[in-house]
């Protein structure tokens, strides 16, 4: 009896091992190494002990971030399931091989399309019909197939793209890294030759009307500002044309809708300058249109001997004057445009009979049409109350039509010509979704928050029909506000995955971008960048008070500044929040800033602020994520980077996360995941792109129990 019971132990004590064995151990989180690392701010000795993981030439940074990966991916192995089933549903919705508009230029009609299974798209053209329009049955020419740039490569993205007048010549450029580096090429479309001529580091570039001399943009290769503009005649000598010298400045190359005049745009956050120069004189001087003065922003289109000045001066708003082309002074001023309260004059899109200005309020855009041969005015309508409207390329000058795109986060981006003598809007394409997509059964509202100084934040909603509001709905918040880029309420087709399983979606348009006019920026830099976190915050209380959500049942997102966001308000309010992806987070704030050495800082300092200057550098360093990691609960948080990113160092999440695990007092999953071999936007490839994503969804739902 008693060697029976002996046996039966130790069969079961083999049988726990053996299952031990085959079971794999819960992996523990990488910890990154800490070397003291001391830096003099203002006189105070401050200690960085993963300062070292900046140096990515360091194998044991490589070893540090494929550990992290490692452990990401073992943390999420379960989700794969999950992920492999939103990838399948995303692309399921997509129609692979499929073509855009095609645009008319002179004598062609240029468009891109892709093809299944095929990464990046094909970029094409046809020869105009007789009658001037697109014939499907013409003969298509190949420009560039982006697919056979980028084989045997982890990464690549095209860049500037521009056809010389007579339509023979391509100029092209290229990033294999994900570092924003491009490389300029010249085609030949008639030989498809590629030609010698190239330039690395390039930025913007345009043609001259004698098709041969091309002027492009370089960037400084150490902060990557973009400052020299070079002439460059095909086959001969480049030169240098003019170098910006103030930091704070970045330089673009532009080009008059009506082809006259090339222009090269000098721009800081607060001031801007432009100069000029006939398209036809290639080897001119460029003339300034009017002196740099501190504060006044501008930008300038031609028609007919006179220059169209859209000016902050006098209108924070802006306002549209006319100057002629010999003394564009402001004594020589005609107003076109007045300044009119709450709304912002975004841009113009000057034709030879009419003008287009597409202008913002209330966080929605709006477009108006000024006949030039009757004087008259007339605005376009949009069906539906929350929106998004953008105008697209319309390349002839000539034309009587304007194209733009227009969408809502229930109606799929919607591309239609404008008739500008009828007042008719033509659709053109709508963005096919498949597998049975109906918009009725879904709903998209504004509402409005009430922030903690009494201003309304716009809050821009979608969710499927029968969404409760009795607290219990899973609801996924989005925010940027910064660098007065407005977020419009478009259309994700990814995004039904959400709402498919019950999530309500929403965009908080916080103070930082120009959703409410140019205030709207100013209230959310600077001093006032407080204000953007703040905003959201009050967002999601608001969100729960109105039964939306609840604590446990929100998740928020945001990337690069956005990525700030997240940092800075899970240290405000780490209870307020279930989970967390933040991408590409600038998080790192005073050891970036005050490196005037790496790329954007200088020129940033209008945004953000100057760390060297006490007042700033103390408003900063309070909200600054990195720095103000305590040791406190934190909820669950995706971390994504990029090995290659050079608009937020791979080191700022990395820095963030290996210093968030010595701190943070809570059991919730903290994941960093870096992609070794891309930039800022991520993977490059479209397919490559929705896994991402794919994977993303899966694991913020996966912290609410959503897991299928």
């Amino acid at each position: 009896m008693r060697s029976r019971w002996i046996f039966a132990v130790v069969s079961l004590f083999t049988l726990f091992h053996q299952l031990a064995a085959q079971t794999p151990q819960t992996p523990s989180p990488p910890s990154a190494r800490q070397i003291p690392h001391i830096s003099l701010w203002h006189g105070e000795k401050v200690n960085d002990p993963f300062f070292w993981l900046r140096d990515k030439s360091n194998p044991e940074v490589i070893k540090y971030l494929e550990a992290e990966n490692a452990y990401t991916e073992a943390k999420t192995r379960d989700l794969k399931p999950f992920t492999d089933a939103l990838y399948k549903e995303m692309l399921g919705r997509i129609k692979q091989t499929d073509l855009s508009v095609p645009a008319r230029r002179d004598n062609y009609f240029y468009y891109a399309r892709t093809q299944e299974g095929k990464q990046y798209p094909v970029q094409c053209r046809k020869k105009a019909a007789e009658d001037g329009t697109f014939d499907d049955k013409a003969h298509e020419e190949i420009l560039l197939d982006e697919n056979e740039l980028a084989r045997g490569l982890k990464f690549f993205s095209l860049g500037a793209f521009s056809v010389s007048d007579d339509a023979n010549l391509l100029a092209y450029t290229t990033d294999t890294t994900g570092y924003r580096q491009y490389r300029l090429a010249v085609k030949d479309l008639r030989s498809g030759a590629i030609l010698p001529d190239s330039a690395e580091r390039v930025d913007s570039l345009e043609w001259c009307a004698d098709n041969r001399t091309l002027f492009y943009v370089t960037e400084d290769p150490v902060t990557k500002r973009p400052n020299m503009l070079w002439r460059h005649p095909l086959g001969d000598e480049t030169e240098p044309v003019y170098q910006e010298k103030d930091r704070l400045y970045t330089i673009r190359l532009g080009r008059s809708k009506d082809r006259k005049l090339l222009f090269v745009a000098s721009r800081s956050t607060d001031t801007w300058e432009t100069r000029y120069l006939p398209s036809d004189q290639p080897q001119g001087a460029f003339q300034i249109v009017l002196p740099r003065r501190q504060g006044h922003k501008y930008d300038v289109d031609h028609r007919d001997g006179l220059f169209y000045i859209r000016s902050n001066q006098g209108a924070r708003n802006f306002r549209l004057v006319t100057a002629p082309l010999a003394d564009p002074s402001d004594r020589n001023w005609k107003e076109l445009i007045a300044e009119r309260a709450g709304v912002l004059l975004e841009r113009i899109e000057l034709f030879q009979d009419y003008l287009v200005a597409s202008e913002k309020s209330a966080a929605l855009e709006h477009f108006r049409v000024l006949d030039f041969r009757s004087g008259q005015w007339h605005e376009v309508h949009f069906p539906e109350d929350v929106y998004a409207a953008f105008l697209q390329a319309t390349p002839e000058y000539s034309a009587h039509a304007f194209r733009f795109s227009y969408q809502s986060m229930i109606t799929p981006n919607s591309v239609y010509d404008y008739d500008m003598a009828g007042h008719k809007q033509i659709l053109l394409k709508r963005q096919k979704v498949l597998g049975g997509y109906e918009p009725d059964r879904y709903v998209t509202e504004r509402e409005w928050a009430t922030a903690r100084d009494g201003v309304k934040i716009p809050l821009s909603i979608v969710y499927r029909k029968g969404a409760s509001r009795d607290g219990s709905t899973p609801l996924f918040l989005y925010g940027y506000g910064s660098y007065g880029a407005g977020m419009q309420a478009s259309f994700n087709s990814n995004r039904l995955s959400l709402l498919d399983r019950g999530m309500v979606y929403v965009i908080a348009h916080i103070r930082g971008g120009n959703e409410m006019g140019e205030s709207w920026h100013d209230n959310g830099m600077l001093l006032n960048k407080k204000n953007t976190f703040h905003d959201f915050i009050d967002s999601a209380e608001w969100l729960i008070a109105n039964g939306w959500t609840s604590k446990e049942r929100l998740v928020i997102e945001g990337g690069s500044a956005g990525g700030l966001l997240m940092g800075a308000v899970v240290n405000f309010r780490p209870d307020l929040f279930k989970a967390v992806h933040a991408a590409v987070p600038f998080v790192d704030v005073m050891n970036t800033m005050l490196d005037a050495s790496l790329p954007l800082t200088v020129g940033e300092y209008l945004e953000w602020g100057n760390p060297n200057e006490r007042t700033a550098f103390a408003y900063m360093r309070s909200y600054s994520p990195y720095d103000n990691l305590a040791r406190q609960g934190y909820p669950a948080m995706l971390v994504t980077t990029s090995l290659n990113d050079s608009q937020v160092m791979y080191w700022e999440p990395t820095k963030y996360v290996a210093k968030l695990r010595t701190l943070k007092t809570d059991s919730n999953l903290l994941l960093l995941k870096c992609n070794m071999g891309a930039g800022h936007g991520g993977a490059s490839g479209r397919y490559d792109r929705l896994k991402q994503t794919a994977f993303e969804y899966a694991w913020l739902m996966s912290q609410l129990g959503i897991r299928k």
